[in-house]
């Protein structure tokens, strides 16, 4: 079996991304979203990371962006596989009324680079509605600041009924 296919954030492309995850969340926020050993193999880190009791999601840079990562934990949230997960729009995970409040806090997001302590309403693709609490949403960026795209994580999430 091809470990890209049973594992597909393991693929090349998304090993680096994962790393531009951490690197950007530890530049924005001083903080380690995941605790990392000295010569820890990138294959380690992203199994690390996918398999985190924590939600880590994040979209590209496209006018309507779309998700390019999501761990077990947000694909189980949202209720998706990882080929549906990676290509949704992000917008999707709010509701249409939240959509506008999720544009204004992902401008203010990307202006002041991260934002901390955000709490609200998300959608599942099945419908189920549920509060996020406690989020970070940080620009992903690279070592010369070049952005490429926006990530979210939070560990505390309640169903609405």
């Amino acid at each position: 079996m091809n470990t890209n296919q049973s594992k597909p954030w393991l693929q090349k492309e998304l090993l680096q991304h994962i790393q531009l995850l951490l690197y950007s969340f530890h530049h924005w926020t001083g903080d380690t979203l995941i605790p990392i050993a000295d010569r820890q193999l990138p294959e380690e880190i992203a199994d690390l990371l996918f398999n985190a009791n924590f939600v880590v999601v994040s979209h590209g840079t496209q006018v309507d962006p779309i998700l390019n990562y999501g761990n077990q934990k947000a694909l189980d949230l949202w209720q998706m596989d990882w080929a549906t997960f990676i290509t949704t729009p992000s917008r999707y995970t709010a509701e249409p009324i939240e959509r506008s409040e999720r544009e204004q806090l992902l401008a203010q997001a990307k202006s002041q680079g991260y934002i901390s302590d955000y709490r609200g309403i998300r959608i599942a693709s099945t419908g189920d509605r549920f509060y996020i609490n406690q989020a970070i949403i940080w620009n992903v960026v690279d070592k010369n600041g070049k952005l490429w795209g926006q990530a979210a994580t939070f560990s505390n999430w309640e169903a609405i009924a």
